[in-house]
């Protein structure tokens, strides 16, 4: 019999929704590679839930109690963006703030949709941008990413969100290769926030 699937994990007085493994990047930070989960949740999933199976776990919580519902996980939520602007317009309808945790590199795996506008349109209250480098030439060393311009993508992503009034950050992994700095001031002067994780 296989383990159940932890869909969702509380944290920080957040509500944090897995609902892929699947990635368009191969981070060498990524904790996928050194653990089977986070907070003592082990996140890798057997299957991907159905909507109707996410929503069913959901509904019996107090979601009220929560911060943010947050899309984050063991992969890049946008591979499933159908599911998840469902699931985004359920938690929308129950007057839940949402945040979506990305690689931004949405617009490369769905080409031909305005993604930005369509977590929008579904309710999505913010966005967490991975920046990750100061530049293309160390992301594409450090991230691994299966799509050409995928750094180009992810700025394009965070002026799109910004763009459509969407509470926007950029983040980065704390280590040795990544100037810090650097990231901050792209992060400040396309006009996100900015955060070290």
């Amino acid at each position: 019999m296989t383990a159940k699937n932890t869909i969702y994990y509380e944290a920080y007085g957040n509500l944090y929704l897995n609902i892929t493994n699947r990635c368009s990047a191969n981070c060498i930070f990524c904790i996928r590679d050194i653990s089977d989960g986070v907070y003592g949740y082990n996140l890798r999933l057997s299957y991907e839930p159905t909507v109707n199976e996410i929503i069913s776990e959901l509904e019996p919580l107090d979601l009220s109690k929560f911060k943010e519902v947050v899309f984050t996980g063991f992969g890049e939520p946008t591979i499933r963006l159908d599911e998840l602007l469902g699931i985004i317009h359920w938690l929308h309808e129950r007057n839940v703030t949402v945040r979506l945790d990305t690689n931004g590199h949405a617009n490369l795996i769905h080409p031909g949709r305005d993604v930005v506008s369509e977590l929008k349109e579904a309710g999505l209250s913010a966005v967490s941008v991975s920046l990750n480098a100061g530049s293309e030439e160390l992301y594409n060393e450090l991230c691994r990413p299966v799509h050409d311009n995928s750094y180009q993508a992810m700025l394009d992503f965070t002026k799109a969100a910004l763009g459509i009034g969407m509470r926007t950050r950029m983040t980065v992994v704390s280590m040795p290769e990544v100037d810090i700095g650097k990231c901050e001031r792209i992060a400040h002067d396309i006009g996100a926030d900015f955060h070290v994780r």
